[in-house]
């Protein structure tokens, strides 16, 4: 069940691969870097290995318990001939081999039981596996989304800068002109070192952004990470088409962490059958095989000795077999296998209460998630027309201010007012964009669009 990035990823942003320090990261490479090197996710791959190999110790359990035995002892002193009976003063040395074998006919089903729980147990651990790289891969979205709004923030920036420069240009030719007092002068460049903190600012948040990036992805230079340059346009999503109700509806149905949930459930029950199966009787069936040898010389009953049989031969004499079935009645083990039963009872309703939480919780996650989401959608065309107002007011300032009828303080105002919405007009963008993806991953949508290029 191990997830792909096909899974998450859509389609890829951009294609094209520099060399390693010279590198634009695409969105999905981005995915596929961090799925592949996450330490947690590592972690759970390892978690994975070990619910593979209890699930073949569950198997195991079915087949037979074989062992086989082989000593050799010396005997020095007065010992029994085990040839005559005789107590002699003797040193003798025994060869003795032997072979057992036992399987459980019968054991309350609890193998059965063990070997289903195992399996499920498995089931668990890719979930969690799966839920881990989707976290990781939101997370890498969403640091992704963050470069880019603050690239653009810089852009923006930068722009400004280079616009204030060549209005300080024309100022000073305003004030030599008489038209403008000198004093508007200091004014503008107030306004231009203003830009350039602004733009130290933006260079910071990008420097940052990218850092965070670049650990979610294990990369240690992240003064040479940078992404590939993309657009988005907004557009009005498909997904408000749908309503709530429906998208908890159709998530319910495939969101790993309900299967998670419900997955405990069933091992939970699983838990109470392996439980009560310790109260039921257990047939086992056994098998053994035994032979001997012996060195000491055999009296010959005239007062003589002869040597013993061969080595084989005195093993097919002395061998023997015993087989057949052991049936074990539990009668009272100290309330152990009443307490495990209602103990595992007791887990079983957590999980049942957990999975009911897990709904819950899911639910006002999708609920919160298409208000966010509406609300970020709202917010954006309010800014947008916020904006157009700002340009039409600024312009007209600037006119103004060019025209001798407006002081420096008032163009700087609405230059200040034009920029912080233009700023907020980006941060309502991507927030738009981030939390519709969200919404769609709820919806069983690929977690981002392929974006449209410049």
């Amino acid at each position: 069940m191990k997830i792909t990035s096909k899974i998450i990823i859509s389609a890829c942003l951009f294609s094209g691969i520099t060399a390693f320090s010279q590198q634009k990261w695409t969105l999905q490479e981005c995915v596929d870097h961090a799925i592949e090197n996450n330490v947690s996710i590592k972690q759970i791959a390892l978690d994975n290995q070990l619910a593979e190999i209890d699930q073949k110790d569950a198997y195991g359990n079915f087949l037979p318990n074989v062992n086989a035995t082989a000593s050799h002892s010396w005997n020095v002193g007065l010992n029994t001939n085990i040839t005559t009976g005789i107590l002699e003063n003797q040193t003798t040395q025994f060869t003795s081999v032997g072979a057992s074998a036992n399987v459980d006919i019968y054991r309350g089903l609890q193998n059965q039981n063990r070997f289903r729980r195992a399996k499920l147990a498995l089931i668990s651990s890719q979930y969690q596996h799966l839920k881990m790289e989707e976290d990781v891969a939101l997370n890498v979205v969403n640091a992704y989304l963050q470069i880019l709004f603050n690239k653009e923030t810089l852009k923006v920036q930068t722009q400004q800068h280079q616009t204030d420069s060549l209005q300080l240009v024309r100022s000073q030719a305003l004030v030599d002109a008489g038209m403008i007092p000198s004093g508007d002068l200091f004014d503008m460049k107030a306004t231009l070192a203003t830009d350039k903190q602004r733009i130290i600012e933006a260079e910071y948040a990008l420097l940052v952004s990218k850092m965070s990036l670049a650990q979610l992805l294990q990369l240690e230079d992240f003064k040479a990470f940078d992404i590939a340059d993309v657009a988005y346009d907004f557009e009005p999503n498909p997904i408000f088409f749908e309503s709530p109700e429906s998208i908890y509806s159709q998530a319910r149905n495939q969101r790993t962490e309900l299967k998670i949930a419900e997955n405990n459930v069933l091992i939970a029950e699983k838990d109470i059958d392996i439980a009560k199966g310790a109260r039921l009787p257990s047939l086992v069936g056994f098998y053994s095989f035994s032979s001997r040898v012996s060195y000491a010389k055999i009296p010959d009953g005239r007062g003589g000795e002869i040597n013993p049989p061969a080595f084989f031969d005195q093993l097919d004499m002395y061998k023997g077999h015993n087989f057949g079935l052991q049936l074990n009645i539990p009668i009272f083990s100290g309330f152990a296998a009443k307490n495990n039963v209602a103990r595992s009872r007791v887990n079983l309703e957590k999980s049942r209460l957990n999975l009911e939480q897990t709904e819950l919780d899911l639910e006002r996650n999708i609920y919160t998630a298409y208000a966010d989401a509406k609300g970020a959608m709202e917010t954006y065309l309010a800014t947008k027309e916020t904006l157009k107002a700002r340009e039409e007011a600024f312009r007209y300032n600037k006119e103004r201010y060019e025209n001798g009828m407006a002081t420096a303080f008032d163009y700087n105002q609405s230059q200040t007012l034009l920029v912080n919405t233009q700023s907020d007009l980006l941060r309502a963008k991507y927030d738009y964009l981030f939390r519709t993806r969200i919404l769609e991953f709820y919806f069983g949508m690929p977690l981002y669009q392929k974006p449209l290029s410049n």
